[in-house]
């Protein structure tokens, strides 16, 4: 009996497939450094512990794919306060988790404030990769004091949101590492920006300046990020009510894994693995180098192609502002009307396949469809433009722009019609079968 028992501890230690993975830490258990133990997520997808970057002495606590052969981190709990020598201790203290260097010193904590004690509380690593604390006999995720989901660095797993929750009030959003060997807080960010008017747009930041915009969320994607629909195996979901406002996505099929990702390059990344990959494939970025999602690239009232020489182009009844910049490849002066808007026997024209205008300017109505967002648009003098906030069954709701039209690019495939004011003059006019001129 007693060798039997030997020859399975020993095929328990040694044997990946036979291993006993732990993922929660109890009010009693420590993790450190010197232990080299780790948290290991159901299905055993995500790994939590201690690590330290190829070149650097300095220790971090995470979280990483633990299957993926390319160690892949996707959160860092003590980013900007790393350990700078090999002593590292996670404990629960309290109702808090607290990452404690040498001295015992603390360098990281949830910062949960006090609560009546019901029962003593636990982390937990989910399948999800989420890392919470819990009460030890409440496992409902309502019934979460904390978790890592609330807090990103630079990545977004799937089931994970970004945007507002209005109920905790936080503002959750990714930052990219400072490098690829430093996870600190780099100098490039994505996250949710919203306007008076109750439009939502992400926007990609580069030290604080905006480098690119998504187009507000038309029911299906965001209008400027149009590659993204085309993955069958994944499905989004962006949420506006009184308690959030946020956008995540879930996965179908369970052994591919997808992920968001802000790099320090400054570009936003959605990189898929499959069971056969030998690293992360890259489905697309942005801002791509064509220019064409460069944020205002074009300047007012003209809109950006990348079948055009030059890229920017003046929407139909406005011309160049400055020539002489245009010439010079320098579009930021952007269009100016050839016809100024009488507020009488004013028309559109129309526009397919857009990335809707920057929506800072814009009011939202989502009772009415397009016939009607085209009258209130015609009986407002400071209309400028109009679209379907929603393009799905045909298209629904109205959004209608009251100033300057900014930040404009067409597709190929996808995007959306605008409907852009112009004076009659500028209308272009055809002739029906009777002969009769109509615009």
């Amino acid at each position: 009996t007693f060798s039997f028992l030997l020859v399975f501890v020993v095929l328990i230690l040694f044997h990946p497939a036979l291993s006993i993975y732990f993922n929660t830490l109890s009010s009693t258990d420590t993790l450190t450094i010197s232990s080299n133990r780790t948290l290991v997520s159901p299905s055993d997808v995500f790994e939590l512990g201690f690590f330290k970057t190829s070149s650097s002495s300095r220790w971090y606590l995470g979280i990483w794919y633990k299957t993926v052969s390319y160690r892949t981190y996707v959160w860092v709990a003590n980013r900007d306060s790393p350990l700078f020598s090999a002593t590292g201790t996670l404990k629960i203290s309290g109702n808090n988790l607290v990452l404690l260097g040498k001295s015992n010193k603390s360098v990281w904590s949830t910062n949960l404030t006090r609560r009546i004690e019901s029962s003593p509380v636990m982390a937990e690593l989910l399948a999800n990769g989420n890392f919470v604390i819990r009460d030890s006999n409440n496992n409902d995720a309502s019934g979460f004091l904390w978790q890592s989901f609330d807090f990103p660095t630079d990545t977004l797993l799937p089931e994970m949101k970004l945007g507002y929750d209005r109920k905790k009030g936080l503002n959750r959003f990714l930052t990219s590492w400072r490098n690829s060997d430093d996870p600190s807080s780099g100098e490039i960010s994505y996250q949710l920006d919203a306007t008076p008017s109750g439009m939502y747009e992400f926007y990609l930041l580069k030290s604080g300046s905006r480098a690119h915009r998504s187009g507000p969320w038309n029911g299906v994607r965001f209008s400027g990020i149009p590659g993204d629909q085309e993955l069958s195996y994944m499905v989004y979901n962006f949420t506006e009510n009184s308690e959030e406002v946020s956008y995540s996505f879930r996965m179908t099929n369970n052994s591919i894994y997808s992920i968001l990702k802000v790099s320090s390059d400054g570009v936003l990344e959605r990189l898929t693995w499959t069971p056969n990959s030998i690293g992360w494939n890259l489905f697309w970025y942005l801002p791509l180098e064509n220019q064409c999602d460069v944020y205002m690239v074009c300047g007012r009232y003209s809109y950006c192609d990348v079948n055009t020489s030059p890229l920017c182009n003046c929407i139909q009844g406005f011309n160049r502002s400055n020539e002489e910049r245009w010439d010079l490849k320098d579009w930021s002066s952007g269009c100016m009307r050839r016809t100024q808007l009488s507020c009488s026997g004013d028309g559109f024209t129309r526009m397919t396949k857009m990335k809707l205008p920057e929506t800072k300017m814009a009011i939202v109505d989502r009772s009415i469809g397009v016939k009607e967002c085209r009258k209130r648009c015609l009986s407002d003098c400071n209309c400028t433009a109009f679209a379907n906030a929603d393009i799905r069954n045909g298209g629904t709701g109205c959004v209608i722009w009251t100033g300057q039209l900014y930040d404009i690019r067409n597709y190929y495939a996808d995007g959306q019609d605008l409907y852009v004011r112009l004076a009659a003059a500028d209308l272009v006019k055809k002739r029906n079968a009777n002969g009769k001129i109509i615009t």
